[in-house]
């Protein structure tokens, strides 16, 4: 296993991605990069994983072996396995493992009203937003966003899955009933039309914006997201987006995030912060090897019990 030194890591440490899919590029890149830097680099299934939960020698089994050596975590955890992949993530940190991204900090940014609420109390630009409970609050809801058209999102969505565009006041009227009917948590926001259908994913590893990408939504679909048909070019961020998008992964604690930005009349404002930000688009758009500089973050960053949680909240 890798050992420290007062310069930095040796190239030998033992780092595991955690993903429920092999195959997926993001998955693959990182454990390619690490290998290529010299690192015995796994991939566990964390739905897979399960803890010995004790006070003294907390432990992490797979396939019935225990789970040792490990130097440093790169978790990638869908948003719709959340709870047991964080978990794993901080039963982990308690074993003085290095994460990469911390247990609380995923938690943190994948809860969309939590992060909109830190983020706001630090004054980054986010789109007016409104959220709410109770039928009767509709349409003032409505109005202080400032009336349709709106963008209607269930906090649990991912990839643009769960968010609508409510173009007239009935439509989002309907959008609203129905998911209530569904009792499902959601939010709305002021539709910003002169984003004109693109946003920017600024990819953020540490304190630095290390690659940009303009995402344009397909013909008719105000959504950008590349797993809804949209396309990404390179593209050049002014230093107010720079700044936004590296305080906001630290508003959330992240040391490695996609954060999507609308260029708004009143300038950038974030639209979301992702724990797990997926590595194609950004490296085919930009010719970067992003992959190599994740890995390049935990070398300099990783060391036993470095964990500003300590696996706590």
């Amino acid at each position: 296993t890798a050992r420290w030194n007062q310069t930095c890591w040796r190239p030998d440490m033992k780092l595991v991605v955690l993903s429920t899919n092999p195959k997926l590029y993001s998955t693959r890149r990182l454990v390619e990069s690490g290998k290529e830097r010299g690192h015995e680099t796994i991939i566990l299934n964390h739905k897979r994983c399960y803890m010995n939960i004790t006070s003294m020698r907390p432990s992490i089994h797979y396939k019935g072996e225990a789970v040792t050596g490990v130097d440093a975590i790169i978790p990638r955890i869908g948003a719709s396995i959340s709870f047991y992949g964080t978990a794993v993530v901080r039963q982990f940190e308690m074993m003085g493992v290095y994460s990469v991204n911390e247990s609380v900090a995923i938690t943190r940014s994948r809860d969309k009203l939590r992060a909109s609420q830190l983020l706001a109390r630090k004054g980054i630009g986010l789109p007016v937003t409104g959220f709410a409970h109770s039928p009767d609050d509709t349409e003032d809801l409505l109005n202080f966003v400032g009336g349709a058209p709106v963008v209607i999102k269930l906090l649990e969505g991912t990839q643009g899955v769960g968010v609508v565009l409510g173009e007239t006041r009935k439509a989002a009227e309907s959008v609203i009933e129905a998911f209530r009917g569904l009792n499902a948590n959601f939010m709305v926001q002021e539709f910003i039309k002169e984003a004109g259908g693109t946003d920017i994913r600024c990819f953020v590893i540490g304190d630095k914006v290390v690659a940009a990408m303009k995402r344009t939504g397909k013909e008719g679909e105000f959504r950008s997201n590349l797993h809804r048909g949209g396309t990404a070019e390179l593209v050049r961020i002014t230093p107010e987006e720079r700044s936004t998008a590296v305080r906001s992964a630290r508003v959330m604690g992240l040391n490695v995030a996609g954060v999507d930005l609308l260029r708004s009349n009143h300038g950038p404002v974030v639209m979301e912060v992702n724990s797990s930000p997926g590595l194609e688009g950004i490296e085919r758009a930009t010719g970067k090897d992003v992959a190599g500089l994740v890995v390049q973050f935990i070398e300099k960053n990783a060391r036993p019990g470095r964990t500003r949680s300590r696996g706590k909240g």
